[in-house]
Formats: structure tokens, sequence, C-alpha cells
């Protein structure tokens, strides 16, 4: 198969695989009312996914600077599979939120493939490539929001997640027959020098715990939003359905269109300009919603601009950090990404509790908060090194 043909097929994996985090989004005004808890206690499901995300990312994704890749991401997918089947009958609402901790733990095959799809790719078309296998995850992202929310309506939230399992197990055929046999390139290590070894990565790269904490926080705002967006629209003046939200995932198109544009630019000048541009836009999408949220047009402009700014500075963040070590892309992908998914993670739950105390000025308020936290890190960036072609 062409380099082209398996990195759209990568994209398709990363997306399906990437959806599983996201698929109780619309689906909580429907899981409250099956456990009967309030907005406070559902919104733990999305954090819980989030941090167990986060934890797979720091156990398994490493696994790729020592195992075979194609067999990892296989099992992986196989994992999730048999996970989503379990949350799907899971009868008590203690249980379900563990299950749903591992489903986010096991589901980090998005993570093994990027830096599989950067291995492939030459050093002058690398951020084209990650570009286009991120389209795919963000896809994936918007997909699960519209999709999850039409099924869930029609035949209940836990048919999303049977419908899931078995799209996983074709997934795992998928890898097995048309994926490549991907080698780590560093040295042999045993499991325990892999993670210890994480700890010098990020004492001797500065710019990957600036990247790290930039792009936590910018998802802290992405998922603060789309967390509680659900109770939201639930309320006056929309009394919307779980179909219905899950078709404003579909406004975020425009994330997924500028991908390949933000890897781009990343291989031509320096990707920090890209995301100070990112969080202007992310800054200009709150500022917005924030006193207009009832009013529709307003949601819809700030939806788009939050997605554009998050997946902008996504693409350029990682082209970024891979620019970094080569010989352990794995891992530098994986102190990124855990950090990506904890302030995620603190925006969820964040939001979820300022939702139940202050409404949407409460949300509004964690996402400005996170944000800040971003444009100091962003900006100590900047003083740091003098902008350049690549870091």
């Amino acid at each position: 198969m062409s380099l082209s043909g398996l990195v759209l097929v990568m994209a398709v994996a990363t997306g399906a695989s990437v959806a599983n985090l996201y698929y109780n989004q619309p689906l909580l005004a429907l899981m409250a009312r099956t456990f009967h808890v309030g907005p406070a206690a559902i919104g733990v499901v999305t954090m819980l996914t989030q941090i167990g995300y986060a934890t797979g990312l720091l156990l398994f994704v490493p696994l790729a600077d020592l195992w075979e890749r194609k067999k990892l991401i296989a099992a992986l997918f196989g994992l999730t599979a048999i996970t989503l089947e379990i949350v799907s009958v899971l009868p008590q609402f203690s249980a379900f939120l563990i299950a749903n901790f591992a489903l986010g733990a096991v589901t980090v095959v998005p993570q093994v493939i990027v830096p599989v799809a950067a291995d492939l790719a030459p050093d002058s078309q690398r951020g084209r490539v990650v570009g286009i296998v991120m389209s795919g995850l963000l896809v994936g992202v918007l997909s699960a929001r519209m999709i999850s929310g039409v099924i869930g309506d029609w035949l209940g939230w836990q048919a999303v997640y049977r419908f899931a399992g078995i799209l996983m197990v074709l997934f795992v055929i998928i890898v097995i027959s048309i994926f490549p046999i991907s080698r780590p390139r560093s040295r042999p290590l045993s499991y325990g020098q892999l993670l210890y070894s994480l700890g010098p990565i990020i004492r001797s790269e500065p710019e990957l715990v600036k990247a790290s904490l930039t792009g936590g926080a910018l998802f802290g705002t992405f998922s603060a939003f789309w967390t509680t967006l659900t109770f939201r629209l639930s309320t006056t003046p929309y009394h919307y359905t779980a179909s219905v939200i899950g078709l404003f995932g579909l406004l975020g198109i425009a994330g997924a269109s500028v991908a390949p544009i933000a890897g781009r630019l990343a291989d031509k000048r320096d990707p920090r300009v890209t995301i100070t541009v990112a969080i202007v836009l992310v800054s200009v999408a709150w500022l917005l919603m924030w006193p207009l949220s009832s009013h529709l047009w307003a949601l819809i402009v700030g939806i788009i601009l939050l997605d554009l700014g998050v997946q902008a500075g996504q693409i350029s963040n990682q082209s970024r950090i891979y620019a970094l070590r080569p010989d352990a892309r794995a891992r530098v992908n994986t102190v990124y990404m855990v950090t990506y998914f904890l302030g995620g993670s603190i925006g969820s739950g964040i939001a979820s509790l300022a939702w139940a105390h202050a409404r949407w000025t409460g949300v509004t308020l964690t996402a400005l908060g996170l944000l800040s936290v971003a444009i100091i890190t962003h900006l100590a960036s900047l003083r740091q090194l003098p902008l350049m072609k690549s870091v």
C-alpha cells in the first residue's frame, strides 16, 4: 500500500478509536436518568474517562518504544472492544464509573498510531502527515457526538457502546491485515527503564514541558465546553434532545479542515506562530459565548472558533515536540498527551461542578482560568527562544 493510502487508513483507525472517549458527552442527560444522579455526578463520567486515558498514555504508549507497534495497536483495539461491551451492561453507577476509567485507559491507540505515522513520513512532510492523521482523529470526535446522540435517542445509550465494541473488533482485523510492521528505533530497554526515562526526557526538554502545559490548558477549555454543553442545551431556551445536541459536533468540521493546513504551516515556520493564533481564536470564542449563550448564532460561531483554535494548537504542538527527540517519539508523545488529557479532565471536572453551582458563568470562568495558564506558558516559550523556522 502507498504511503498516502496507509496514512488515510491510519487516520480512519485513529478517528474510530478516539470516538470512544466522546460518545458519552451528548448522552450525559440520558445516563443521569438511568442512574438517577445529577449533573455534577454524571459529569464525573467524562472526567474519569479522560483521567483513564491519561493513565493509559503513561502506562501503554511508552511500549511503542519497546514493542513492535502493529501488535500493540491490534491488542489495544481488542481490549477496547471488551471494555466497551462491559460498559454497556453495568447496572451500578460506581461500577460504571470504574469501567469508564478503564475504557479511557485502553483507548490510547491514536497516540500509538501518530508516532508511527511520523516515523513513516520524510522530515519535510512530517507536519502534513501528522495533520492528516489528526484530521481523522477530529472527525472521529465529531462523528462520535453526532452518532451517539442519534443512536442514544433511538435505542438507548447502551446501544452506542455495544455497536462501538463491534467496530473495534473490525479494526483489529484491519490492523492485522494492512498495517506495516513497525519496530522502535530506540535501544532496547526494560519496561521499568522505559518509564523511568520519562523523567530525564522531561528535564532535558523544557520546550516539551511548555508545549504540554499549553496544550493541556487549551484542551481543558475545550473539555469544559463540550462536557457542559449538554446541560446548557437541555435547559432554557433550547430544551434539545440528545440527537440534536449531538449534531452540534458537526460544527467542529472546520477544526478538522484546518489540521492539514496547520501541519503544513508547522513544516514551514515556527509552530509557535500558529499556537499564538490558536490561543487568540479560543479566547475570542469564550468571550463571545459567555454573555450570549442563549443566542444560537453565538454558540455556533463560538464552537467553530473553539474547535479551530484547539485543533490548530494541537497540530502545531505535536509537530513541535516530534522534532525534539526522533529516537523517543512515543515517550515524548506520552509526556505531551498525558498532560493534555489531564488538562481535559480538570476542565471537565471543574466545569461540571461550576455548572451545578453557577451555571454558564461558572463554566466560562473555569475556561478562562485554564486559558490564562496557556497564555502565560506560551509567552514564556516565546521569550526564551527566538522565532525560527522550526523548534
